[in-house]
């Protein structure tokens, strides 16, 4: 039953602000075609991690797109409950606002642990039909999405790709 519904998701992967060359904005626009494209697509249903950066203004576009489409859901999977405990209180309201807006929220792990993180990502890949990312070559988290993708055979857009420019 899951693998029909799977083939209309779409997860999301990205270096973190610091990590990327590109102003929020900028990145903003490209990630809005990749979403935008996946709509067209036939992808209804997107997933996000809920990091600082791509994952948060991927989910933020999403909820915008859903104002026209009901059709369109988001799913907020966080690695764990109160993992934006330490950020700033402006990246901490914004993370509750997505996560108060989803259509469901899915706590992956139980509590922090080292390796959280890739669980996170490889629920989001094995319950996705697309990944859209934000890689810049870098070593990482995102790096290892893609790569783990990959060997499943789900599609990897990468919005810094030059047709979204």
């Amino acid at each position: 039953m899951e693998e029909p519904k799977r083939m209309h998701r779409c997860c999301f992967t990205g270096h973190r602000p610091e990590k990327l060359n590109m102003s929020e904005s900028e990145v903003k626009e490209r990630l809005k075609k990749a979403i935008r494209e996946a709509i067209k697509d036939g992808f209804t249903t997107f997933i996000t991690g809920m990091a600082r950066g791509v994952d948060m203004w991927a989910g933020e576009i999403v909820l915008e797109e859903r104002k026209d489409n009901d059709r369109i859901k988001l799913i907020c999977a966080s690695p764990f409950e109160s993992f934006e405990k330490s950020w700033d209180i402006v990246e901490k309201k914004r993370y509750n606002k997505i996560m108060e807006q989803a259509d469901y929220v899915k706590f992956v792990c139980e509590h922090y642990s080292r390796s959280c993180f890739q669980i996170r990502n490889c629920f989001m890949v094995d319950n996705s039909a697309r990944v859209i990312s934000a890689y810049n070559g870098e070593k990482g988290g995102t790096r290892n999405t893609i790569k783990y993708a990959t060997s499943k055979n789900v599609d990897v857009v990468n919005i810094f790709d030059e047709r979204y420019a």
